[in-house]
């Protein structure tokens, strides 16, 4: 290995470096606790190392934001090989559901927190290419099952939409406990009971 690539490597490690300790301190602390000192504290190294790399935290949590959704596009390609374009939907929401209920603090970074936004909107960025990329899965099935003589009389684009914030919602409600606040018999299972429910009236279109 040459000067110029071990150098290379030696980047990119530190920068890895850097995105775990600052996962593993947000999924501690929260984001507001999450601060450039206290990362820099915890890989030790000084604060300008991490200036470096990024150029402030929203940055980094619009990085570590990309890695949930890698993470989450990674699960869902296992079902693209599923033909039936219905079937696929109920697949893919059942993933994304089981996702949210098991990463709560990422979910929130990737699909609430505000700080990846900030960070798109100060570079100037018209699109969220890693929501774009998610949707168009949806989008995409939709149309296939519409092709094929499903959902008569709906609409690709607010179809889509209104399937992903039911299943949103399901997870927002779940990750701010607020189905334990309405006593919900069984919260915990709560969750893909109800998106059950949601797949029955799925078959009937």
């Amino acid at each position: 290995m040459g000067i110029s690539d071990r150098k290379s490597k030696e980047k990119e490690e530190l920068k890895a470096l850097i995105l775990n300790a600052s996962k593993k301190l947000f999924l501690e602390k929260g984001i507001e606790q999450t601060t450039i000192r206290n990362i820099a504290q915890d890989i030790e190294y000084s604060v300008g190392t991490i200036y470096v790399y990024f150029k402030d935290k929203n940055e980094i949590f619009h990085e570590l934001h990309s890695l949930g959704f890698r993470h989450l596009s990674g699960e869902m390609k296992v079902l693209f090989s599923v033909a039936d374009p219905l079937e696929r939907i109920k697949a893919l929401g059942r993933v994304y559901l089981k996702f949210g209920i098991e990463n709560p603090e990422m979910y929130d970074l990737m699909f609430t927190l505000k700080a990846p936004m900030d960070y798109l909107e100060s570079e100037h960025h018209a699109k969220w290419n890693e929501g774009k990329s998610a949707f168009d899965v949806l989008r995409h099935t939709i149309q296939e099952c519409l092709d094929a003589g499903r959902f008569k009389g709906h609409e690709m684009e607010s179809l889509s939409f209104m399937i992903w914030s039911v299943v949103h919602g399901m997870v927002a409600l779940y990750i701010s406990q607020r189905m334990k606040g309405v006593e919900l018999l069984q919260p915990e299972e709560m969750v893909m009971k109800g998106y059950e429910e949601f797949v029955l009236m799925l078959d009937k279109n």
